[in-house]
């Protein structure tokens, strides 16, 4: 396929268009720099080129971090929502058969619950969220109305060589011997090998097109997470916070504000499992998801 990839400079985009290649597709990358097409589309509308797109990847987004301000709060808003609005009005000349969109279980607005599954009503309040429940929608409408079968991907945590994000920050804790768990690190969370977004653009040919949760048959949890990395990078085994201490510095931490490593909304995020369900997918698309512990380790 002649596929479009946005966001062709981020951890997707370097796991998973190398793939795309091997596999003998032709990759168009789209970035504000170092890319076939350069265009910032949170403020301008992409200059395609004219043969036949078969596929957009749209990875695109602004994620991992915590808004400061209302400047910032918009710039979530700027990338994610109107960023697929010009990218779809560069696209309307020539519409393409298939539209990947990367969204985000973010959207549930969940801190914890198990087996969570497509149904489950959409509460996201973060900008975050939000940003990506309004290009949600936008693309619902405007793939009927060009007649484009759209696929929206709610990934879970995202695993891969140099991850950005709380995994990013949980390896970087445990290169530097700082990171422990707290009450033996018991919550279960959902995760993913982003190399698998491979396996998932060759299948939407021919699967009909859907809402799906994205993620592993196996959920980890923090403890079996953060030891399995530090055997990989031949580091001690993280130790371990008595829940009562932990406690104690996350009420610290409410008052110390956003420089505190832990509050109390962190650490209920952390005592929580968090799991969603792939069912949808594995049936409908029939994908294999790939064993994220195993490949830690490789």
């Amino acid at each position: 396929m002649n596929i479009l990839f946005t966001g062709a400079n981020g951890f997707l985009g370097s796991n998973v268009i190398p793939l795309l290649v091997k596999n003998e597709h032709s990759v168009i990358t789209l970035s504000r720099n170092n890319a076939d097409i350069k265009c910032d589309i949170a403020s301008e509308i992409p200059i395609l080129p004219e043969n036949k797109i078969d596929l957009v990847f749209h990875a695109a987004g602004k994620a991992h971090s915590v808004p400061k301000n209302s400047i910032e709060e918009n710039d979530f808003y700027n990338v994610n929502a109107i960023g697929t609005e010009n990218l779809c009005k560069g696209l309307e000349r020539n519409p393409p058969a298939i539209f990947v969109f990367v969204s985000t279980v973010a959207v549930y607005g969940r801190d914890s619950g198990e087996k969570i599954d497509e149904s489950a009503e959409l509460c996201g309040m973060t900008p975050y969220a939000k940003s990506k429940l309004m290009a949600e929608e936008f693309l619902q409408t405007w793939c009927e109305k060009y007649n484009v079968k759209l696929f929206i991907f709610r990934p879970s945590l995202i695993a891969g060589p140099n991850p950005p994000g709380n995994l990013g920050d949980m390896i970087s804790a445990i290169k530097k011997g700082k990171y422990a768990n707290i009450a033996g690190g018991k919550a279960k969370k959902s995760i993913m090998w982003v190399e698998d977004f491979a396996q998932l653009i060759e299948k939407t040919v021919s699967s009909p097109g859907g809402i799906y949760n994205i993620c592993d048959n196996y959920e980890p949890d923090f403890y079996e997470i953060s030891k399995t990395i530090a055997s990989h990078l031949k580091k001690p085994a993280p130790k371990n916070i008595p829940y009562f201490v932990a406690k104690s510095l996350a009420f610290l931490g409410d008052f110390i504000g956003e420089k505190a490593p832990i509050n109390s909304l962190r650490l209920k995020k952390l005592m929580s499992p968090l799991t969603f369900s792939n069912q949808k997918v594995c049936n409908e698309m029939e994908y294999k998801p790939s064993p994220v512990m195993e490949k830690f380790m490789k």
